[in-house]
């Protein structure tokens, strides 16, 4: 049985590294922590890898301790080195401002804002006003470029050549955990494994110009049970913003995960009880689809809310069970006139597919239907008979659904 909310995120599956467990334990359990997760504005929207940190947050909170949303409103102009092989693209001050505005609409629907319970921060604030030389002389002196080269987040870079802008990211995220502290007694970093060595950076810097005890900690990456990055989708990033990815398509996503995956996405991305989390998990055949209709379900209800949890609930079940609505299933709306024109022109009109090329090449696979009659002519023409009371339901593959509605 859990004691404290540190054992609760260890025994959730989320704590990958940690500093001095000991004594973040013990912290964890004799005060109200201030800690921080840092959020770079390189999109418009969250996507399900900050989600996990949100739900770290989101556990931290309940238990009485106070987090700070740091927007990158200074790292951003940079760029995080770690894990890429190319050099992120330059954003605009434009862009940044308004991803950050993005950004706290998102995570103001986990982390509770309200009397100073959690505080969100712009590091532009600081770093932008930094004096080149002044930051040189005072954090400058306690970085070796040695150690800065043998760090996890540059190893990516280094074979194709690491710009010495990208090589200050580590010196910026480390100096906003020194400036966090000074402003706001802050005691802990944390982050994604990938940010280990960024982390320690902090950790070291703010512990020798201070002398104060700070630490830094972070969280499994969400990965698939073979190892591969999770959220991902032939469309991209599995998007927090349904404007990116539909309520429909996030709760899909879940409920098509991997058996192997099903208990630790319960464990990571739900508030459901332990027992609870190995009861489902611990299913098999066919009843595994039960845990993974509670994991989309549960998932999509956190991020898009209750409303749109049960209308994608409802259109999985009108396609899968023979019961519920169509109409929640993404619907392209189409004119008289499209209602006559090739299938495959409409699905990529609609953007379902990439490319014609993509379209004909699932159907030479045999893996595109229409009312379960599957097409076999890459020029298979639309038609009255197609439709029934002015809809007709597409399949592409095994578990996607698009509803074709005349309007």
């Amino acid at each position: 049985m859990a004691t404290s909310v540190f054992d609760v995120l260890k025994e959730r599956g989320y704590i990958a590294q940690c500093t001095n467990e000991d004594e973040v334990r013990a912290m964890f359990e004799n005060e109200k922590v201030t800690f921080y997760i840092g959020f770079d504005p390189t999109a418009d929207s969250l996507h399900v890898g900050h989600f996990l940190g949100l739900m770290v947050m989101s556990h931290l909170q309940k238990a009485g301790h106070r987090p700070v949303c740091l927007v990158g409103g200074g790292t951003g102009t940079v760029g995080d080195p770690s894990g890429r092989s190319d050099m992120r693209k330059m954003l605009t001050d434009e862009d940044i401002e308004y991803n950050c505005n993005q950004f706290k609409k998102q995570m103001a629907r986990f982390i509770d804002f309200s009397d100073g319970k959690a505080l969100m921060v712009n590091n532009g604030d600081w770093l932008r006003k930094l004096n080149y030389i002044d930051l040189l002389r005072e954090v400058g002196a306690h970085f070796t470029v040695n150690r800065m080269l043998a760090a996890e987040c540059y190893k990516n870079r280094m074979e194709k050549g690491l710009t010495f802008l990208e090589f200050n990211y580590m010196i910026m995220q480390s100096y906003d955990f020194l400036e966090l502290h000074r402003r706001y007694n802050l005691k802990l970093e944390m982050g994604g494994d990938d940010q280990w060595s960024n982390i320690i950076g902090g950790v070291e810097l703010t512990r020798r110009i201070t002398g104060d005890a700070v630490y830094g900690l972070t969280f499994t990456l969400l990965t698939k049970s073979d190892g591969q990055k999770m959220g991902k989708t032939a469309g991209g990033a599995l998007w927090l913003d349904a404007e990116k990815t539909s309520p429909y398509d996030f709760y899909q996503y879940w409920r098509n995960v991997d058996d192997a995956d099903v208990e630790r996405c319960l464990a990571l991305l739900t508030f459901l009880p332990m027992d609870e989390v190995r009861r489902l998990g611990a299913l098999e055949g066919q009843e595994i689809n039960e845990a993974k209709k509670v994991l989309a379900y549960e998932v999509t209800k956190l991020v898009h809310g209750q409303e749109e949890a049960d209308k994608a609930k409802a259109a999985a079940e009108a396609v899968f069970g023979g019961s519920g609505s169509s109409e929640n299933m993404p619907t392209i709306e189409l004119t008289t006139e499209d209602a006559a024109k090739k299938l495959v022109d409409v699905l990529v009109a609609a953007e379902v597919f990439g490319s014609k090329g993509e379209a004909r090449r699932l159907i030479q696979q045999n893996g595109l239907s229409i009312n379960d009659e599957k097409v076999s002519d890459p020029d298979y023409t639309l038609s009255d008979g197609d439709f029934t009371d002015g809809e007709a339901i597409v399949k592409k593959g095994k578990k996607k659904f698009y509803r074709l509605l005349k309007v």
